[in-house]
């Protein structure tokens, strides 16, 4: 198969398998997002070991199936093993016996699996690691999981035997929309821009949920097939996402189902009141794990005012389930190409559009021409504004300019009416008058297709649109 897009990542993985030193690898995200597949890809299954914990086993099964990897990768090697001590001094002496000079990479996927309670599978791992491949030039390790619970505890915060021995990581992020087009190309689904940007609204760039499109189909015959037909295959997908990433996943889906009730996101203090959970460093652990994921974003209001944090959900398809699949539980089948006009369904498209934009700062940098020049990202709350003002993407410039940018998603180009150029004047006026900023501000407008030329159109000072959103991001 071909791997479509991750060029940073396949140039990464390049330079470390070059690199001619001991390197320990973790390669993490949520789960669908292709990190098993972009590692045996690149490398044509051509490792020099290759094993994978088993989903809910025990002890005895995870060792049993390591051993029959050895078995089968490593001749002379033995078939059981008494415990990991003697599966890692095993894989040890495999490797040993194998030409000197050549790069070894092994690789063992979904890692917190095989760590069952009371194996002693992290004591012996540490020893395999610290006490013989970090000081072989010749050994390229790759641990890959999507528990990131037991990633962030086990890996990157470890206190014991593990601490500052991963020498680097790798996180898989979903496709942008420019990997997202050249997927379904790839595989073969016609839509246009408009339509990609739809799709991705309700599932992200997560390759797993595109490669179940099917072709020939509308984008709405899609989304009915899987998400509401009887038998549609992301029914439950939902809770075995977070259950599968998180220990103690309910806390997790609490905070994610209190974001989802607010577009704009909301502070420490409000997700402590909507879901009753105790202040503290469980909560702190909580947020800091969902942002890891990539679930949550945090952002400082633009006077860095640390109350004012704020946390948003910007996971495309938590909040698609949340809004229509578990709140509305549709028993229609073909909800989806049923209500395509309906206000709902029309306000989610508005939300979910500046998230995707959210999601490409580094485009819309790219289509204002300042992607060199250092900038801040931030949001706005006013505080004291009647009618209230709130913008959620200020792109603060080191050139004494910040472009406020206002997403709008429309099916043609958009017309600033009379009453929207007005309330565009009120979110200038307080953002300069509470922010007393000297700065030029820029108002920004990201839309689809452009904005109309037209009697109330002057205030927009650059424009972005669909197509700057689907350049190729940095490589």
């Amino acid at each position: 198969m071909k791997i479509v897009g991750r060029k940073r990542e396949q140039r990464a993985l390049r330079e470390y398998h070059e690199s001619g030193l001991p390197e320990f690898l973790v390669v993490y995200g949520r789960r669908r997002v292709g990190k098993t597949f972009l590692v045996r890809e690149y490398f044509k299954n051509e490792f020099t070991f290759y094993a994978t914990g088993l989903a809910r086993s025990s002890r005895e099964e995870q060792l049993q199936s390591f051993c029959l990897a050895l078995q089968e990768q490593m001749d002379g090697s033995e078939a059981t093993a008494r415990n990991w001590l003697e599966a890692f001094a095993a894989l040890r002496r495999g490797l040993e016996e194998m030409p000197k000079g050549r790069r070894k990479v092994v690789f063992l996927d979904e890692l917190p699996w095989m760590d069952t309670p009371k194996s002693g599978f992290l004591t012996a791992f540490e020893h395999f690691w610290n006490g013989w491949g970090a000081g072989r030039e010749d050994i390229f390790l790759i641990v890959c999981g999507s528990a990131t619970s037991w990633i962030v505890k086990n890996l990157f915060k470890n206190k014991g035997g593990l601490h500052n021995r991963t020498t680097r990581r790798m996180r898989i992020a979903p496709f942008d929309l420019c990997e997202t087009e050249q997927y379904l190309t790839y595989k073969e689904v016609e839509f246009d821009r408009f339509r990609i940007i739809e799709a991705y609204m309700a599932f992200g760039g997560v390759p797993y949920y595109l490669s179940l499109m099917a072709k020939g189909r509308s984008l709405p015959q899609n989304i009915d097939d899987l998400c509401f037909a009887e038998d549609a295959p992301l029914k439950g997908e939902f809770a075995e996402v977070y259950s599968t990433l998180f220990k103690n996943s309910d806390s997790y889906i609490r905070v994610v189902e209190a974001l989802s009730t607010k577009a704009r996101g909301l502070t420490r203090n409000e997700i402590i009141a909507v879901t009753g959970l105790a202040s503290g460093g469980g909560l702190t652990k909580i947020l800091d794990e969902l942002e890891f994921c990539g679930f949550i974003r945090s952002f400082p209001s633009f006077a860095l005012d640390d109350n004012l944090c704020m946390y948003q959900l910007v996971d495309p398809f938590s909040l698609f389930y949340l809004r229509f699949m578990k709140a509305r539980r549709p028993k229609n089948p073909r909800y989806w190409s049923s209500n395509l006009d309906n206000p709902s369904l029309n306000a989610w498209r508005g939300y979910a559009f500046e998230q995707v934009c959210l999601s490409h700062t580094e485009q819309i940098k790219e289509a204002l021409g300042v992607a060199a020049i250092s900038t801040e990202i931030s949001s706005w709350r006013s505080s004291k504004s009647v009618p209230g003002a709130q913008i959620d993407l200020l792109i603060d410039r080191r050139d004494g300019i910040i472009n406020l940018c206002e997403s709008k998603y429309s099916k043609g180009p958009f017309a600033v009416d009379a009453a929207y150029e007005s309330n565009l004047l009120n979110k200038l006026s307080a953002f300069r008058s509470e922010s007393r900023t000297k700065k030029a501000v820029h108002l920004t407008m990201v839309t689809t297709y452009g904005v109309t030329k037209g009697r109330h159109s002057g205030i927009v000072q650059a424009e972005v649109t669909m197509d700057d959103l689907f350049t190729p991001g940095r490589l």
